[in-house]
């Protein structure tokens, strides 16, 4: 199962022979593995690397500092330990997750009060750290920038209309998750069956990953239900298709499993960041298959929102 490493500058270069080839090869990761890395994407590593590090400042706070952020699944703020089992995604009953995440996302209200006050709440910033939101705020309009580039390119692999799937974005949802993986030291040995974050597929159009290499890292698994190792390359983003991607294409394309190991007594004081940005659609976009020969399934149509809610809730831990 190829993870490939694509290069996206002679898609931005825009001759048609650069954007054809760089189609070409998304198109095939999508069909083999669902996931591909990417480089030549255009986000300063100098971005990165602060918004990690400002979110560090956070998660070592005090808990009773880190609490008056406390939410859960689907809310603004601190997801603390215990909140979120994403194995129960795909009905599967796991301990919870070894994780803590700060949560942000889409705030621009669309004037539907119903999907303004779950799908576009408003983000709460750390008073603790004043800067997190200048650096994640301008993280997040480069990925979703960058998201809906992907969707274009989406759709020149697919011999669609360059906005087939963008035209679906013009006022999307979306999530920025920034996830720490504490260290064996702090939070003991994993029960059985226990992960940093329980085998999932993701829920919406495309994950785009910023991570960092661990013993507990990232783990995809292939056709064939082995779990392999996910590639690493530091200038690199990991991205991966959603369930509502791959309903769109009529499974041309895999939403792929992948887990995040636990903490290994190999490497007892690792703790990793990772930046988690999960794009989807406008809220009210109806989400139909493709038809043969591009799709190969033919799902119901669904509402993006009651999708993406029912998954949500099912991770959720009361």
């Amino acid at each position: 199962m190829p993870v490939p490493l694509v290069d996206l500058a002679p898609w931005f270069e825009g001759t048609p022979e650069g954007r054809a080839a760089v189609a070409a090869q998304v198109d095939l990761a999508l069909r083999d593995s669902g996931f591909l890395l990417i480089t030549g994407h255009g986000v300063p590593a100098e971005l990165r690397a602060r918004t990690r590090e400002l979110s560090r400042g956070f998660f070592a706070l005090p808990e009773e500092a880190k609490r008056r952020y406390a939410v859960t699944v689907g809310g603004r703020g601190w997801l603390p330990p215990g909140v979120e089992a994403n194995g129960y995604a795909e009905g599967t009953e796991t301990p919870p997750d070894l994780k803590e995440s700060f949560s942000a996302g889409a705030d621009t209200e669309t004037g539907d009060t119903e999907a303004d006050a779950f799908w576009f709440q408003p983000n709460a910033w750390p008073a603790e750290v004043p800067a997190l939101a200048a650096a994640a705020s301008e993280y997040m309009d480069r990925m979703r920038a960058l998201s809906d580039e992907l969707l274009t390119v989406f759709a020149v692999a697919l011999g669609l209309p360059e906005d087939h799937f963008t035209r679906h974005t013009g006022h999307p949802t979306y999530t920025f998750n920034i996830n720490w993986y504490p260290p064996l030291t702090r939070v003991g040995a994993p029960e059985a069956g226990q992960f940093r974050i329980g085998p999932h597929t993701d829920f919406g159009t495309v994950t785009v990953l910023d991570r960092q290499a661990g013993v507990g890292g990232l783990q995809v698994c292939a056709a064939d239900g082995r779990w392999e190792d996910a590639p690493f390359d530091p200038d690199a983003f990991t991205v991966n298709i959603g369930d509502l991607m791959a309903r769109w294409t009529g499974d041309r394309w895999r939403s792929t499993r992948h887990r995040v190991l636990p903490p290994d007594a190999s490497a007892p004081e690792e703790d990793l960041v990772s930046l988690i940005f999960f794009y989807e659609t406008d809220h009210d976009a109806r989400i139909s298959s493709l038809a043969p020969p591009l799709g190969h399934t033919r799902y119901p149509e669904v509402v993006a929102a009651d999708y993406l809610r029912e998954k949500l809730d099912a991770i959720t831990l009361s």
